[in-house]
């Protein structure tokens, strides 16, 4: 009898030991204590930095695909990856302002997404859903995305893995793209784990339109004023996931309890390298968009995305903006955008303003800086990157630029960084002003980016040659 008792203690205890493991099996996948049985080989198979990988696109009506390109519909085609087939993707034209450019001029050279279980449900690249080709629109170097997202990664903050690519249309060259990992289910499971948060990519609906919600300024608790956010939905949502949203943004207006409303740290590293880039295409823009939100338990991070215009390279062409680059080498690192536009970029500007997180912020662009740029890794990141893709830009029949428009691009982004990182340190040791006051009262003290030519860097101009 005590003998039959001490079994059924033992089969309790076991079996509750049983449920609490499983409770926790996603938080321990979260921390790396146990690796969720999930593919993701692609990361080796397609995103080898020493590699130019190569894919072929199958499509028996290719010229009709093009002309029909600005409605952004997916078509059935075949691709093959660095020699491996699958049959059945989706591909369509992508892009938002550079499509419209592209579409105008008649161009063919459009950003492209290959998503691999649009039409075949169970269809995937060794564990890979779905991947955007980067044209280099506006991008003589063909490095701003590249170079960008690699400041992210090495700063810590979630990250989209890239590579570069040699496509070819039915066994025809086409041109040197950057394929990058799409921020979707894939991703949000290998980042995250399987029982991850939400994802969205807040857009705006027009320029004239306030867009608060892309903002992320809190205009109400009613999930429906948010349309930029909830519209742009990467998952399906309920009304709580919504509730739940909106509330951190209640407490990010207030300023109040923000390491609950906020991923402080990785929000932080997020804006140290997108300041460093000075990308005015961006949250820290006009627009407000091209960044990807994530929301875990109500708590917010930012994910970065599209940087063709990144190196303070939105300006050309625009007559209410500055075309030197001393400005955007100088750009003031605690008001890194126009006044009128921080005072409704709430996610920025209330970290800003606890000196803390100013201080931390300050420590991390300090790190990018010492760490990344003047250790030499800036240096050799551009090197490996132009010795890999400079004989197949040199054969691209598609680019926007000539071969030796492309080499000038190459020593222009490397320029602009280096000139970057000294106005920067400047700016952390006081030599520099910091704000947009500060460095008009005392220009002398500016780092002289006079002989940069912001245009190397691609310019809508170049389209038309």
């Amino acid at each position: 009898m005590i003998r039959n008792r001490s079994f059924d203690i033992a089969c309790v205890a076991l079996l509750a030991f049983g449920i609490a493991l499983v409770a926790a099996l996603p938080a321990l996948g979260r921390a790396g204590i146990v690796v969720p049985n999930r593919n993701d080989s692609y990361l080796e198979e397609l995103f080898r930095a020493d590699t130019m990988h190569t894919i072929d696109i199958e499509h028996d009506a290719w010229n009709s695909f093009i002309d029909q390109a600005a409605e952004e519909r997916y078509e059935r085609v075949d691709v093959t990856i660095d020699g491996e087939r699958l049959s059945g993707v989706g591909l369509r034209a992508k892009g938002n302002n550079s499509l419209g450019h592209v579409a105008r001029r008649g161009l063919e050279r459009y950003s492209l997404k290959i998503e691999f279980d649009h039409f075949e449900d169970s269809l995937s690249y060794h564990g890979l859903d779905k991947l955007s080709l980067d044209a280099a629109f506006q991008d003589n170097s063909y490095l701003k995305n590249y170079l960008a997202l690699d400041m992210m990664r090495f700063m810590g903050v979630p990250t989209p893995a890239t590579s570069f690519v040699f496509v070819t249309v039915n066994g025809e060259a086409w041109g040197v793209f950057l394929a990058i990992e799409e921020v979707e289910d894939t991703f949000a499971e290998r980042v995250w784990g399987q029982d991850h948060g939400m994802l969205y990519k807040p857009d705006y609906r027009s320029l004239e339109d306030e867009n608060a919600d892309v903002a992320l300024r809190y205009i109400g608790d009613d999930p429906e004023l948010y349309p930029g956010i909830f519209d742009s939905a990467r998952f399906p949502t309920t009304y709580a996931d919504e509730v739940r949203l909106v509330r951190s943004l209640r407490m990010l207006a207030a300023g109040s309890d923000l390491e609950r409303a906020i991923n402080v740290d990785e929000v932080l590293r997020y804006f140290a390298v997108q300041v460093f880039c000075a990308n005015l295409d961006s949250y820290m823009g006009s627009t407000g968009h091209n960044y990807l939100l994530y929301e875990n338990d109500g708590t917010l991070e930012m994910i970065p995305w599209d940087y063709n215009l990144a190196f303070g390279t939105y300006a050309l062409g625009r007559k209410e903006l500055p075309d030197e680059a001393t400005p955007y080498v100088n750009l003031p690192i605690d008001e890194p955008a126009a006044t009128e536009i921080l005072a409704k970029r709430p996610l920025f500007t209330q970290l800003m303003a606890v000196d803390e997180y100013r201080a931390r912020y300050h420590s991390y662009l300090d790190e990018l800086v010492e760490t990344y740029v003047s250790s030499g890794q800036l240096a050799q990141t551009i090197a490996q990157a132009r010795e890999l893709i400079a004989p197949y830009v040199a054969q691209d029949p598609t680019a926007f630029v000539t071969y030796e428009e492309f080499l000038a691009g190459i020593d222009a982004i490397e320029r602009f960084c280096m000139l970057r990182a000294e106005s920067i340190r400047g700016q952390l040791t006081g030599d520099i002003p910091a704000t947009w006051d500060g460095q008009r009262q005392h220009p002398k003290d500016l780092v002289d980016a006079s002989a940069l030519d912001l245009a190397d860097l691609g310019e809508l101009s170049d389209l038309d040659q």
